[in-house]
């Protein structure tokens, strides 16, 4: 599992050695861990490290000294090193040592910011050490127009120290301009802003350099489910497994104007693995379900008489299917597990539950908001995912999933999840009803269990975030390995969430 701070909370864990004088010993195991991941990034290449050319970019704080000890030590194998000194100043003993190696210095002023922009993107490496955890808002004056210069330009391989300058450590949220780097190398912990959208989309691929201080940190921001962890949680049947003990899901969905989804979400919850499916919905739907997924026990009364372990409601149902409707409050009024889909959430009562599971994307995460009286705007969610996710679960009182390239998973104890294990081609028509699906057969399988979410660390209030992460990812790698690079369908996905399971 990736546990991701912030970076209030890794200065605090930096603090007391900071005051015990090992400021200088962590920046240069810092710098270090840097100077190496430039190194094997480009042996991995197939470049030579001998006369390769490296550009630091280094702001006046210790984020800039980490960049500028780093060019010193990759002067050292023979690179070819310059540093624009973004505030005109650096930091005194990385300047020193910077110098001593014989890297060239240019200060960055109002009249140089053109040439600075051309000898940086010429370099081969760009070092993006400007600004750090403890920053906040972007750049300002010569160095954001340096940004913005190189953005225009073809830089070379970029790395953020750190952080990439302008994304704030904390939320994610990202202050233009903002350099966006192929790989974010980042020291003691991950940060929760580079696993958050839209700090996600500067990051690249995070590298993690231990720096000393991991033993002092607290309970992390946000954490993110790996391979392992998911072969941990996934339900496991016993050999005297039954299709009751392994779960019933009833499912209410569709419409007549949507009945595809009904489909999609009962294909994607029999790939995951439930005993059961139990359908309830319009005939002429639950004929389509009955005819594509003949596992499937379909019927029309009413969801207080159905017999399950968990509920999954919304998919497909618009605001004229009344019928629809009321077997969601009927669902919902049971006490039961509930995945909550976009048609779903207007009938659902104001306050929740961490077990109600709500499922929206971007601009549904918006009318909800709007709901409660708060009301940032589609803007507002999609520039502070976490923020918002955050919110969201607060004001509901349930665990919120918000769908998008990267999957935040919020409950209302302020537990969050980030999964990023999905290709862009996933965004098509009916991936999140295959999405609920699997969501609802987890939530079905695991709804009783406790202790393998405790294995890992996760508490027994937020085992529904838990169960909600380990779908969004098991989703994400279906439509990865369903897409092999190029588009895909949602029926493509749900056919892929099998072999997923099988694999883990």
């Amino acid at each position: 599992m990736i546990s991701a701070y912030t970076g209030t909370q890794i200065r605090e864990a930096e603090t007391p050695f900071l005051e015990a004088g090992a400021g200088a010993v962590l920046m240069q195991r810092a710098a270090y861990g840097l100077a190496n991941a430039v190194v094997r990034e480009l042996r991995t290449r197939g470049e030579r490290l001998y006369g390769a050319s490296v550009t630091v970019l280094a702001g006046k704080g210790n984020n800039g000294g980490d960049g500028l000890f780093a060019a010193a030590m990759l002067a050292g194998r023979g690179m070819r090193t310059t540093a624009v000194l973004t505030g005109g100043e650096a930091h005194p003993e990385g300047l020193a040592a910077f110098e001593k190696s014989g890297g060239h210095v240019i200060r960055l002023t109002q009249g140089n910011v053109t040439a600075a922009a051309a000898a940086a993107a010429s370099s081969g490496v760009v070092i993006d050490a400007v600004l750090g955890t403890g920053a906040h808002g972007g750049l300002r004056g010569p160095a954001a127009e340096l940004v913005e210069a190189m953005g225009r330009s073809r830089s070379g391989f970029v790395v953020a120290c750190d952080i990439p300058s302008g994304v704030d450590a904390d939320t994610g949220e990202a202050h233009a301009p903002v350099l966006r780097a192929e790989l974010t190398v980042t020291f003691g912990a991950a940060k929760a802003g580079v696993l958050a959208d839209p700090g996600a989309d500067f990051a690249g691929r995070v590298q993690v350099i231990p720096i000393g201080i991991e033993a002092a940190l607290p309970d992390p921001a946000l954490r993110r489910l790996q391979s392992g962890d998911l072969a941990v949680l996934l339900p496991h049947p016993g050999r005297r497994s039954h299709k009751y003990s392994r779960g019933v899901l009833g499912v209410v969905a569709g419409s007549q104007q949507y009945p595809g989804a009904a489909v999609l979400a009962c294909r994607g919850a029999l790939a995951a693995g439930v005993g059961m499916v139990r359908y309830l919905g319009p005939p002429e739907v639950a004929d389509l379900v009955r005819r594509s997924c003949p596992e499937v026990v379909c019927g029309s009364g009413s969801a207080a008489d159905a017999h399950v372990q968990a509920w999954l409601l919304g998919p497909g149902i618009d605001e004229h299917a009344h019928e629809q409707l009321e077997r969601v409050r009927d669902a919902a009024a049971t006490g039961l597990p509930v995945v909550a889909d976009a048609g779903a959430l207007p009938a659902l009562p104001r306050t929740l539950t961490p077990q109600f599971v709500l499922t929206p994307h971007a601009g549904e995460l918006e009318t909800l908001l709007a709901r409660y009286g708060a009301a940032p705007g589609r803007p507002g969610v999609e520039g502070a995912t976490l923020a918002a996710a955050r919110r969201a679960s607060d004001l509901t009182g349930a665990t919120v999933l918000l769908k998008g390239a990267t999957t935040l998973v919020a409950a209302p104890s302020g537990a969050v999840f980030s999964q990023d294990d999905a290709t862009p081609w996933l965004a098509t028509a009916g991936s999140g009803d295959v999405l609920a699906g699997i969501l609802g057969a987890l939530l079905a399988q695991l709804a009783g269990g406790t202790g393998t979410f405790a294995s890992l660390g996760i508490r027994a209030d937020d085992r529904w975030a838990g169960i909600a992460a380990l779908a969004a990812s098991v989703h994400g790698r279906a439509g990865s390995l369903a897409s092999d690079g190029g588009p895909v369908t949602a029926s493509d996905v749900a056919q892929s969430v099998r072999e997923v399971i099988a694999k883990l």
